[in-house]
């Protein structure tokens, strides 16, 4: 989508600070980090939200938590200690970028409740 903040990262369009990417996926670090370590995991394919996804994405999503995550999770020094991994859904959720996005954050103690 032409005007999606997130797909013109993907594309290229606007500079980010990757911290990884393959086909599917692109991750970088967040702008205005909450967290000592703060990085968004989008897909390349637009989806607007976790309300979005179908069938087709299982395996997206799959690779996302079950690939993705554990690698930046170990290469970001996260691992040992712990992180949280967040999906904000909808505006009272907090989602104010309308494509799906996994914020991984750690670097710190996490408290709860989050929000």
């Amino acid at each position: 989508m032409a005007d999606c903040i997130f797909c013109r990262i993907a594309a290229k369009e606007i500079p980010a600070t990757a911290v990884y990417e393959d086909d599917s996926v692109i991750a970088f670090k967040d702008l205005e980090p909450q967290a000592p370590v703060h990085v968004l995991i989008i897909p390349k394919k637009h989806i607007k939200s976790l309300l979005d996804l179908t069938q087709e994405d299982r395996a997206l999503v799959a690779h996302i938590h079950v690939d993705v995550v554990p690698q930046l999770a170990k290469e970001l020094g996260l691992a040992e200690k712990g992180f949280r991994v967040v999906v904000n859904t909808g505006e009272e959720g907090g989602q104010t970028v309308g494509h799906l996005h996994f914020h991984l954050l750690g670097g710190r103690s996490m408290q709860w409740p989050p929000g």
